[in-house]
């Protein structure tokens, strides 16, 4: 209401209705596991297939065939069902580093190189230097490397266009993956190579658990390359738009292309794929090299994820049992994620199978067997993986139709459209024990092809949260609120401040009620545990109390037969 004046005037009002209401971060889903290329231990986001393989690759050849790692097929199916982001990290096996080249200047006297670039993936792989043909082919450009290409090149106002190309194209027939136009050498202007393309490079500090930027001081524009090594022109021009120095012309680059050598590191010789992965050599990996990837992603303020996937890592195989337990202990850690385990090897029996599961008990985890055959998307043969290759696709096509609160499961949103077969057609018996012991079971139907049946989490005590659909819930209530909650920190502890919580938090949960998630839920923040000494000790204390929805997961029919002439039950 206007406070009027008691003469004649105006009153200004200030009203408040400025409070946003967060919104879920949409993280997806993450992926740990080799891949063809990429940088080394650094998580990076990608939003679809096409942008995974040109940050990663696809497949890759390892003696005398081809094979595609299961991350890749992981990611395809992730994207193919619905999934909308994806947090990758690359573990390798051994040293890896980055393939580099100079750009030449255009100096005749001296052939000295005006800037090198660097790709930002690592490994042999990024060796595209050879010889080239007359149709201007690369000998190892491969669509997995890359080469550069120099045009426009002006000496008079020091400008040139970088232009980044994959290895396998042809002169007359290029492949531009990036373009960077009228840069220069001049560290004083906004078109400074290293500012337009970026120069940094990041690697993941062991020793104190972070990526870090060990050197440059320009964020990589360039998802392949960043600069280093620039020979600088200060003040190119002068005041009248004249070269300032005579000297610097003979820096800048001659119009022209180039290759890529130097970098290290290959997949291992005698590497074993798919349903020959074993103890001691999962795709040219040890267990061991998840590690590292697995103490980084403790780290929930810079990487968030809702769902975790490691591919190749089998809980029955002794080294391997290591790093899963890390990947568990991190889920239950951070409360944001639930990890698919693969609990034995394609050789391994059920009775092997329900013994590794017997062993684990975590509401942050789920095992789903056994292995399915797939058809590879990159190399079109048809492959043996773990389970836990394609459940990723699974949870993202039932989030897409429903939502995560709903079970991941069923005819309606289990079924896995791309397997062909699982490795056993199970009995009634046989998916009994298994979800008797939290294995769920990935069955075959007559009519509907493969499907996921089972939703349990491999929590042994029997609650709410022994069910995949109600961890996932809890994940993303938590999740929002959590959000909410952050924006009050600091905020004066008053009836005000627990208003606004309140006004966003019970709308909420009222809409998780409405689509199903709830059967009910209270909301209490006030004076009952708000009490004077709380808010002494700088405390502001709520409870949330939900009721889960519980789904239908055994259902009795009875057909009743009754005599002719008999009067159907009221």
């Amino acid at each position: 209401m206007a406070n009027f004046l008691s003469s004649p005037g105006v009153s200004l009002n200030e009203i408040d209705n400025s409070l946003i209401s967060p919104t879920p971060v949409q993280v997806g889903a993450a992926i740990v596991g080799p891949t063809v290329k990429g940088p080394k231990n650094i998580p990076i986001v990608v939003t679809s297939y096409s942008d995974y393989k040109s940050r990663f690759g696809g497949s890759l050849v390892s003696g005398s065939d081809s094979y595609t790692y299961l991350t890749s097929i992981a990611a395809y199916n992730y994207f193919e069902n619905g999934g909308t982001s994806l947090l990758v990290a690359r573990v390798v096996s051994g040293s890896y580093t980055p393939a580099t080249s100079s750009v030449i200047g255009s100096n005749l006297d001296v052939t000295s190189a005006s800037f090198a670039l660097e790709t930002i993936s690592e490994g042999v792989i990024m060796n595209s230097a050879g010889t080239e043909s007359p149709s201007g082919s690369l000998t190892n450009g491969t669509r997995d490397n890359i080469r550069w290409e120099i045009t426009g090149a002006n000496t008079g106002s020091g400008i040139f266009n970088v232009l980044i190309r994959r290895g396998d194209d042809r002169t007359n027939d290029k492949i531009i993956l990036e373009s960077f136009n009228n840069v220069n050498l001049d560290p004083n202007s906004s078109r400074y190579i290293s500012r337009v393309i970026g120069d940094q490079v990041v690697e993941y500090d062991s020793t104190n658990n972070q990526v870090d930027i060990t050197t440059g001081s320009f964020p990589n524009a360039s998802r392949y390359v960043r600069v280093k090594d620039v020979v600088n022109t200060p003040d190119y021009l002068d005041a009248d738009g004249v070269v300032s120095n005579a000297s610097y012309t003979g820096s800048i680059p001659l119009n022209g292309s180039g290759s890529f050598s130097g970098a290290t590191g290959d997949v291992k010789a005698g590497a074993n794929f798919y349903e020959n992965i074993d103890n001691n050599n999962t795709q040219g990996l040890v267990a061991a090299n998840y590690n590292d990837m697995a103490t980084l992603l403790a780290n929930k303020d810079d990487y968030q994820f809702k769902v975790l996937m490691t591919p190749g890592l089998i809980d029955n195989l002794a080294s391997h049992a290591s790093p899963i337990s890390s990947f568990i202990t991190n889920a239950q850690n951070r409360g944001d994620n639930i990890y698919i385990v693969d609990p034995a090897e394609y050789s391994a029996t059920l009775t092997a199978a329900v013994g590794k599961a017997q062993g684990r008990n975590s509401s942050y985890a789920a095992e789903y067997w056994p292995w399915v055959q797939v058809n590879d998307p990159e190399t079109g043969k048809n492959v043996w993986v773990p389970a836990s290759t394609v459940i990723g696709g699974v949870y993202a096509f039932n989030d897409r139709v429903s939502a995560p609160w709903f079970a991941p499961a069923g005819l309606n949103r289990g079924g896995l459209g791309g397997v062909l077969r699982a490795k056993y057609k199970l009995t009634q018996a046989q998916k009994d024990e298994l979800y008797e012991n939290n294995i769920n079971p990935i069955a075959t139907f007559p009519n509907a092809g493969v499907v996921v049946f089972g939703q349990k989490t491999l929590q042994k005590a029997a609650t709410a949260l022994d069910r995949v659909n109600v961890r996932r819930l809890l994940i993303e209530l938590k999740g929002f609120i959590g959000q909410v909650a952050d924006s009050i920190v600091f905020e004066q502890n008053t009836l005000t401040t627990r208003n606004k919580f309140l006004a966003v938090v019970n709308p909420y949960l009222d809409n998780i009620k409405q689509k199903q998630g709830l059967y009910a839920f209270k909301v209490v923040m006030d004076d009952t545990n708000n009490s004077p000494d709380v808010i002494d000790r700088n405390q502001l204390v709520g409870q949330i109390y939900i009721q889960p929805t519980k789904t239908a997961e055994f259902i009795n029919l009875d057909f009743v037969v009754l005599p002719t002439g008999a009067e159907f039950p009221a």
